[in-house]
C-alpha cells in the first residue's frame, strides 16, 4: 500500500475510534477489507443469479442499515479511499462468477472506508480503552466479522 493510502487509514482510525495503528496494521486492515470486500461480492454474485442477472447490481450488496451508517460516517470523514488499489487487491482473490456494474466500481471506495470505520469501532466495542490494536485484538475482531460477514 503506497504510503498516502497508509496516511489516509492511520487517520480514519484516529477519527472514528481515537486508535493508532502502524504500518502492519495497515497491511492487516488491507488484507480484512479486501477479504470482506470479496465475501460481500460473493453474496451479491448470488442474489443477483437469483434475480435472473448476469451482472451485479448496488442493490445486490448486502449491505444492512448499520453498515449503510458506517458508509455515512465514512463520508463525513471526508478520507480519500482511491479505487485503484481497492481493485488492485480484489484482484488478487479467486474471480467472480459474474460481473459487477459500473455503479458497484464507484461504491468500492466507500464500502471500503464502512468497513474500515466499523472495524475501529468494533476494536474499541471489544476494549473501551485500546489505544493500539496488537494482535490478539485483531484475531478476536477477524472472528467477530467473520461471523457477521
Amino acid at each position: 500500500m503506497q504510503v498516502e493510502g497508509v496516511k489516509h487509514f492511520e487517520r480514519l482510525f484516529r477519527l472514528a475510534a481515537s486508535l493508532d495503528i502502524d504500518r502492519s496494521d495497515v497491511r492487516r486492515l488491507a488484507a480484512f477489507v479486501n477479504q470482506k470486500l470479496h465475501d460481500m461480492l460473493v453474496v451479491a454474485v448470488a442474489h443477483a443469479k437469483a434475480n435472473g442477472r448476469d451482472v451485479i447490481q448496488p442493490h445486490d450488496l448486502p449491505i444492512t442499515k448499520g453498515f449503510q451508517e458506517r458508509i455515512h460516517e465514512f463520508r463525513k470523514y471526508e478520507v480519500a479511499v482511491a479505487l485503484e488499489p481497492v481493485l488492485e487487491m480484489l484482484a488478487t482473490l479467486p474471480p467472480l462468477e459474474l460481473a459487477y456494474a459500473v455503479e458497484v466500481e464507484e461504491k468500492l471506495p466507500e464500502i471500503t472506508g464502512g468497513l474500515t470505520v466499523a472495524l475501529a469501532h468494533a476494536f474499541k466495542i471489544l476494549d473501551p480503552d485500546l489505544k493500539n490494536p496488537r494482535s490478539e485484538h485483531w484475531e478476536r475482531i477477524e472472528k467477530l466479522f467473520d461471523l457477521l460477514f
